[in-house]
C-alpha cells in the first residue's frame, strides 16, 4: 500500500479538485528535479522525506535513480497542505505511518486531522483579532490625513 489515499475513498463537498498532472497515467515517471520542479520543494526536502517516512515507497529506475508517480505529486501536494497548518513533522510522518497501516486506523488518522483543524481554527481567530487591530489603524491613519490642520493661534 501507497502513502496515498485510494481513489476511492469520499471526497469532501466542495473539496476543491485535485490538480492535473503534468503526464497522464501509466507515463507518470518523474525524475527528482522534475518533482522539484512541479512542487517547488528541493531534491534535498524530497529525499529527506523519503529518509524520515513521509514518502517511503518512492520506486527506482534500473539504475537507482528515484521515479515518482502522480499518486506521489498528490501525497506531496497533500503534505504542503499540511505543511500550511503548521503541523509538525513528526505528525506528517505519524500520519504517513496510520495509512499505510490501513483502514483500521481511520479513526487515529481522523483525530489527528481533527486536532490540526482545531488549531487552524484558533491561529485563523488570532489572525482575524490582528487584522481587524491593523484595519484600526489604518483607518486611523487615513482619518488623520483627512483632518486639515489648524493654524497656530
Amino acid at each position: 500500500m501507497t502513502v496515498m489515499e485510494n481513489a476511492s475513498e469520499r471526497t469532501s463537498v466542495g473539496a476543491a479538485p485535485p490538480p492535473a498532472h503534468p503526464r497522464p497515467e501509466g507515463q507518470d515517471r518523474y525524475a527528482i528535479s522534475e518533482v522539484a520542479a512541479f512542487t517547488g520543494l528541493t531534491a534535498h526536502t524530497l529525499r529527506w522525506y523519503e529518509r524520515i517516512g513521509l514518502m517511503p515507497h518512492v520506486d527506482r529506475s534500473h539504475t537507482g535513480q528515484r521515479r515518482f508517480t502522480n499518486r506521489d505529486l498528490d501525497w506531496l501536494g497533500f503534505v504542503g497542505k499540511l505543511r500550511l497548518t503548521g503541523m509538525p513533522v513528526a505528525d506528517m510522518v505519524r500520519y504517513a505511518e496510520l495509512l499505510r497501516e490501513g483502514e483500521h486506523t481511520f479513526e487515529a488518522r481522523q483525530e489527528l486531522l481533527e486536532a490540526t483543524r482545531r488549531d487552524v481554527r484558533t491561529r485563523i481567530a488570532e489572525l482575524q483579532d490582528t487584522l481587524a487591530v491593523l484595519d484600526f489603524k489604518i483607518e486611523f491613519y487615513a482619518g488623520a490625513r483627512r483632518v486639515p490642520e489648524r493654524p497656530s493661534a
